[in-house]
């Protein structure tokens, strides 16, 4: 066990050692969402906000489904449209719920969680055309959901960073929805195995170099698709005029260093940049805040920093 991490992290790490969870990368995709599901569905209430509400709005292949929590007291709030992590395959509306709900209260913001197509059966680019749709979605009807127009952010972690990192870029060059924020939440943002992070947590993690090499074929049906910036973000040439960001990064993590990379690249390129650099922390760690207390204090932070940009 790797003497780096925060030992709540590395007690987390000997927790599911001896749950024996099987990785991802030696499953089926639907033995994958299943042992997800699992682990993250309770019959538990999650924190409470002001109200939760589902919608399924129209998509670019019929109708994708979102929940919509809305914070207590009086509006119009900022809204954040969120896309939930999984490696792509796995993970929906349920089993980002208390996130989610974390995620209004802490920024006391409309949270709209995307319930996205998923790979191997929908492969890139569905699930993006899934997340641009339910943004657009949100600018559209921003005053329906007693939200504000002006105030929209898009976030995710891990795949749904990526995502999020993708919508802003699409919209951007689309001339689409204006995003003012985007929150990257240990973001996969390239399809590259070599970099010195994937070395350094090599098998040990919740996150692995076998596990991305299995998401990453399930999500591309093509490999000239890993390098489109829409499915690789920090292939993108240009990175000027995108929305603020708060780029969260963790040190027990092979996605470490494209993180990092993409918010050095986003501050060169003239955005306001926030990195949230977490030396002793593991992949998913925001996830765990009944077991990390770490993840509380982070989850304020990034609160801040999304505050600070709707104040702006």
């Amino acid at each position: 066990m790797p003497e780096k991490l925060d030992s709540q992290a590395r007690r987390l790490l000997e927790r599911n050692a001896d749950m024996t969870i099987l990785p991802s990368h030696v499953l089926s995709p639907e033995s994958a969402r299943k042992t997800l599901n699992d682990l993250l569905i309770t019959d538990e209430s999650g924190e409470s906000v002001g109200e939760v509400t589902d919608w399924k709005i129209a998509g670019p292949s019929g109708g994708v489904p979102v929940r919509v929590y809305r914070p207590g007291g009086e509006g119009p709030f900022p809204i954040i449209v969120y896309f939930h992590g999984g490696g792509w395959v796995k993970g929906n509306i349920e089993t980002h719920d208390d996130l989610c709900r974390q995620l209004t209260n802490e920024t006391e913001a409309i949270v709209v969680s995307v319930d996205y197509r998923r790979p191997p059966e929908s492969p890139f680019p569905a699930a993006l055309e899934d997340c641009y749709a339910a943004t657009t979605w949100a600018a559209k009807h921003a005053e329906h959901l007693d939200g504000d127009s002006e105030q929209v952010a898009v976030g995710g972690e891990s795949a749904g960073g990526n995502l999020a990192a993708a919508v802003s870029l699409l919209a951007r060059d689309r001339d689409g929805p204006t995003v003012r924020h985007q929150l990257l939440l240990y973001p996969v943002l390239d399809r590259d195995f070599s970099r010195d992070s994937y070395r350094e947590v090599g098998d040990v993690g919740l996150l692995t170099e076998a596990n991305m090499r299995w998401y990453w074929e399930q999500y591309l049906e093509r490999d000239i698709d890993s390098m489109n910036p829409y499915a690789a973000p920090l292939q993108a040439r240009d990175l000027s005029n995108l929305p603020a960001a708060t780029v969260v990064t963790c040190g027990w993590d092979p996605l470490h260093d494209e993180g990092v990379d993409y918010a050095e690249r986003l501050a060169e390129a003239g955005s306001s940049v926030t990195l949230i650099d977490e030396p002793d922390q593991l992949h998913g760690f925001l996830s765990c805040p009944d077991v990390i207390d770490r993840a509380d204090e982070v989850w304020a932070e990034i609160a801040s920093d999304v505050r600070d940009t709707f104040r702006q």
